[in-house]
């Protein structure tokens, strides 16, 4: 029997999974979505022969429903992924795991008491093939040890973004990436504001946020959510003995008119779909198998978020800020 699947939240995000899952990755169906826009909804119910929930917590709860996905909005996670704890229901949920570190707390905690772990936060990038080479280069030891890391996330989006999200919503997935690779812990943040752009609409955009990790390697990341030119993620990593660089991905190359060129995409959708249907067969398939969180933990999502949220002390205060985490890490992991 595949795995019957709950989406909640059908907007653009949430469509994609329910194609996937659907399409795509094997072992599963969409069989139940609830969305606060009706007639979305509906739209992709139709599209994949799923039920239409008016109340997610009744999708939750539904007994033909074995495993829920949640790409609502941010503010809603807690509530659907404790409701997932409660229902004793394996859950991804997109980033961030909550709206506050809090939140994460009551999750964490919900999580110790189901006695299993049950929560995987939507952190797409392990799933890359590109990062998955960085990461069985470091840890394949042959560059030695890890030193530093240049980052750089770029967006082509329109003005306006509050400035805090440009932490919370887009540098949060270098953080995460950031602990991943170097498995290690962030430990200080510092934001520094270079010259707004014209095209940023009264955002701070881009800024430049420089994270220091407990073993003492330094990791820059530039966020420009304004570039305009397409989406770009970058990444290379310093290391004794050489370094380690993911470039963006094309693949194909033009030569025409005495130039060389390379298309960039739009936005995140081309850039990561094949870590994004990784991602999912593997939810999947651990579900499948009782062993339903194989990539990032609830740990993770909390992780991520303390991080995310000393940057924006930083943003406000033009001081480096501490991050301060739970004792005992592998309670939770």
């Amino acid at each position: 029997m595949p795995v019957r699947i709950g989406v909640i939240g059908v907007g653009v995000m949430g469509a994609e999974h329910a194609r996937l899952l659907s399409r795509v990755v094997s072992g599963s169906e969409v069989t139940a979505v609830a969305d606060f826009d009706a007639e979305q909804a509906r739209t992709v119910a139709k599209a994949y022969g799923a039920r239409v929930f008016d109340d997610p917590l009744q999708l939750i709860a539904d007994d033909r429903v074995d495993a829920v996905l949640i790409a609502s909005s941010d503010p809603t996670h807690e509530q659907f992924v404790l409701a997932c704890l409660a229902a004793g229901k394996p859950v991804l949920c997109e980033k961030p795991l909550a709206a506050d570190l809090d939140g994460c707390l009551r999750i964490l905690d919900a999580e110790q008491e189901a006695g299993r772990r049950l929560v995987t936060v939507g952190f797409m990038r392990r799933y890359d093939p590109g990062y998955l080479d960085i990461k069985a280069t470091v840890d394949g030891g042959d560059i030695g040890r890890p030193l530093a890391m240049h980052c750089v996330h770029r967006n082509a989006g329109p003005g306006g973004t509050p400035t805090a999200m440009l932490i919370t919503g887009s540098a949060v997935h270098e953080i995460d990436i950031a602990r991943w690779l170097l498995r290690d812990e962030i430990d200080t943040v510092t934001v520094h504001r270079p010259r707004a752009s014209a095209r940023s609409g009264g955002t701070q955009d881009p800024l430049f946020l420089v994270f220091s990790s407990a073993e003492g390697v330094l990791i820059d990341v530039e966020v420009f959510v304004t570039a305009g030119y397409g989406y770009e993620v970058r990444c290379e990593l310093v290391a004794e003995a050489g370094t380690v660089l993911l470039d963006s991905p094309a693949p194909t190359v033009r030569r025409s008119a005495g130039r060389r060129s390379r298309d960039v995409p739009a936005d995140w959708r081309p850039r990561f779909a094949e870590a994004y249907r990784r991602e999912l067969q593997d939810w999947v398939d651990g579900v499948a198998t009782g062993d339903p969180v194989r990539g990032a933990s609830a740990w993770d999502g909390y992780a991520a978020t303390a991080v995310a949220a000393a940057g924006v002390r930083a943003l406000d205060s033009g001081l480096p800020q501490t991050v301060s985490l739970l004792d005992r890490p592998e309670l939770y992991r």
